[in-house]
């Protein structure tokens, strides 16, 4: 089987999965609108962004870069720095951690209308942001070390699952609405599953064999390369957390649940997307180990045909399923059939144009990419601000598709011009043809 087969094949697989749970998560979001109400479903979606963003900003980076090390240890054989890494890793989001849930709290005055949403369900928002760093770099890690099952499936399956109970646990003892409840459940739950998950990480690291001898110089290189990493993760994993909290003084809260349901569903497809760069690493830096720029090139161009396709397949399902998946959350929800098609279009688009960022950073440029971070996120704060009031929910996503377009763009032209390497689907193309 081809490069791409086997590519296809195996990002189909996980991908397959991630649906399979996120139709728990539907199921959760479906239930708080149809049971508590949209403003309830609301607030949920604000603690769920909120979270991830903790969870970014926990491990200082070191998530975002563990599939890069860990491919690159594992690849070489370099057990020592392997351990030395991720135990700093999980170092950082203890510190950090303690230091988020005694002292984040006042943070929250400074988010208007999102804190005073958060607020009351501070606490348990940052319970859940340290259990979701603790899976972040467990899932990355695994990745790296070629596990992709054994780093995704907590992640995608008994999370949702989960959650779905927390909601389940309360409906049942409770007359009344109680998100807050519910989240205490999750929160602790979370921190149980992930915590098991990580004796899957130590298992993995120790299989690689450690007979490298020590470098000083490579605990500067993690740093040089987690300082940009965790805002390139930031603003592109997370790029509807932050303009949810953006939105929260713009939208009102029933719409601002139906464009947080919506980019839930463009998180979902960005997920396939993200998937085939994340299982293709280990495989670049086998080539990058031996030398064979060809087998580089090969390499990149397969994943970018596999992105695209499946970008493509996601847009059109959406563009046909979307309307009918968001009426379960209540028929105003349709209303988010057509802002959810155009997020997907702009996924399209960052797939066409390629993993410009991994690549910068494999011929150690990662702070590169940092100028075209910063034009997206200009981009949508201006196109929030200018659409936003006008047209509301269309506005947003219209706004979104902008963003990301001039990123993705931006991020391609700097790869080309920094690294000389063109890591589009065009560039496949032109290869093919040649």
């Amino acid at each position: 089987m081809s490069i791409a087969g086997r590519l296809a094949s195996k990002s189909v697989m996980i991908f397959g999965l991630r649906i399979f749970g996120a139709g728990f998560i539907f199921l959760v979001q479906a239930a708080i609108s149809r049971v508590w109400g949209a403003a309830s479903l609301g607030d949920f979606l604000l603690v769920i962004a909120a979270a991830n963003l903790i969870a970014v900003m926990l491990p200082l980076g070191f998530q975002a870069v563990a599939t890069y090390f860990s491919a690159e240890y594992g690849s070489r054989g370099e057990g020592n720095h392997l351990r030395r890494f991720v135990g700093l890793g999980y170092v950082q989001m203890a510190i950090m951690g303690c230091a988020i849930l005694a002292l984040g709290w006042p943070l929250t005055f400074v988010l208007g209308e999102a804190g005073a949403h958060l607020r009351p369900l501070w606490a348990q928002t940052a319970l859940i942001g340290i259990a979701t760093a603790v899976t972040y770099m467990g899932t990355t890690t695994l990745v790296g070390l070629k596990r992709p099952m054994a780093g995704y499936l907590p992640d995608m399956i008994f999370r949702p699952a989960l959650t779905l109970a927390a909601f389940g646990v309360v409906a049942l003892l409770s007359p009344v609405a109680d998100l807050g409840l519910m989240l205490w459940l999750l929160a602790f739950a979370l921190l149980a599953l992930f915590a098991v998950q990580g004796l899957w990480v130590r298992q993995a690291v120790i299989a690689v064999p450690a007979a490298d001898t020590v470098r000083a110089s490579e605990r500067k290189r993690w740093w040089r390369f987690a300082t940009p990493w965790v805002l390139i993760t930031l603003a592109s994993d997370y790029f509807f957390d932050i303009n949810l909290l953006l939105l929260a003084g713009l939208l009102d809260r029933t719409e601002l649940a139906i464009f947080g349901v919506s980019t839930r569903i463009f998180a979902l497809a960005s997920f396939g997307v993200v998937a085939v760069y994340a299982l293709t690493l280990p495989n670049m830096f086998d080539a990058e180990r031996d030398a064979d720029s060809g087998a580089f090139g090969k390499r990149v161009g397969e994943a970018n045909l596999v992105a695209t396709g499946l970008a493509l397949v996601l847009f059109f399902g959406v563009l046909l399923v979307g309307r009918y998946a968001l009426m379960l959350f209540g028929d105003e929800f349709a209303n988010g059939a057509l802002p959810v098609a155009v997020l997907c279009l702009g996924l399209v688009v960052r797939a066409a144009f390629g993993p410009a960022s991994l690549v910068l950073s494999m011929h150690d440029r990662p702070w590169a990419s940092l100028p075209s971070v910063g034009l997206g996120l200009s981009a949508l704060i201006v196109g929030n601000l200018t659409l936003v009031p006008s047209y509301g929910l269309m506005g947003a996503a219209v706004s979104a598709f902008i963003a990301i377009s001039l990123w993705s763009v931006s991020l391609w032209a700097t790869a080309l011009h920094r690294a000389k390497i063109d890591v589009s689907i065009f560039g496949r193309f032109r290869a093919a043809a040649a």
